[in-house]
């Protein structure tokens, strides 16, 4: 289910990422299962925390079709392309207040970048037009007091305002049940759906059966 990173695909079908994962065993069950990407998060405050030296493991068995996804908050930018290349991530999604110039010089390290931003009904997507030179997909997530996701959904009718060329991720909130909503949203530029605590049996450890039900009815047009 691998795809070759353009902006539409020829089946047109949404992509699957499944994020907080940490577990060598569960991440052999859910690479079975088929996602397009798989996250990690770097966040040290989030109860799917990596930790600070992680198993190289969890990163060398994933095989090479599914793209595997660095989150992070505020990371140090050097510090931040340094674990990309040491763990051998495609892409560094960005929750914290990474600016413009921020994202800029991690595109030009190499990495592709996902620019995350919490929505509400008021949010003003023009302020995303500076990033646009910069980030490969946007992620829009549910506002929430935590950074890197809150397991709650925001109305989805706010991205009809969203008008921009850049493709994205959505995420926020969505369990196995979703599966035929999300394939009735018709937006242009929605190209994958970030899943994790709604297919959890406990932070980090993800039921390999319900990922891959679900991966199944999404890509089932």
């Amino acid at each position: 289910m691998s795809h070759n990173s353009q902006l539409t695909t020829p089946d047109s079908r949404l992509f699957i990422k499944v994020c907080g994962m940490r577990d060598p065993e569960n991440i052999d069950l859910i690479c079975k299962a088929g996602p397009d990407y798989l996250g990690y998060i770097f966040q040290r405050e989030s109860s799917r925390y990596i930790g600070k030296e992680p198993d190289q493991s969890i990163f060398e068995r994933v095989p090479p079709p599914i793209k595997k996804v660095g989150v992070f908050v505020n990371e140090d930018q050097e510090s931040l392309i340094r674990l990309c290349r040491q763990y051998g991530l495609f892409a560094a999604q960005l929750h914290g207040n990474e600016t413009p110039l921020y994202t800029r010089a991690v595109k030009d390290s190499g990495l592709t970048v996902i620019k995350a931003f919490s929505l509400y009904e008021t949010f003003d997507f023009s302020t995303l037009e500076a990033y646009i030179p910069s980030v490969r997909y946007f992620l829009f997530d549910t506002r929430g007091n935590l950074r890197g996701g809150t397991g709650i959904k925001f109305d989805w009718k706010i991205l009809d305002r969203y008008q921009l060329p850049v493709p994205f991720f959505l995420s926020g909130g969505i369990g196995p049940a979703d599966a035929a909503d999300l394939k009735k949203l018709d937006h242009p530029q929605l190209f994958a759906i970030d899943i994790n605590s709604g297919f959890e049996i406990q932070p980090a450890l993800k039921d390999a059966g319900m990922v891959k039900t679900f991966i199944e009815k999404m890509v089932t047009w």
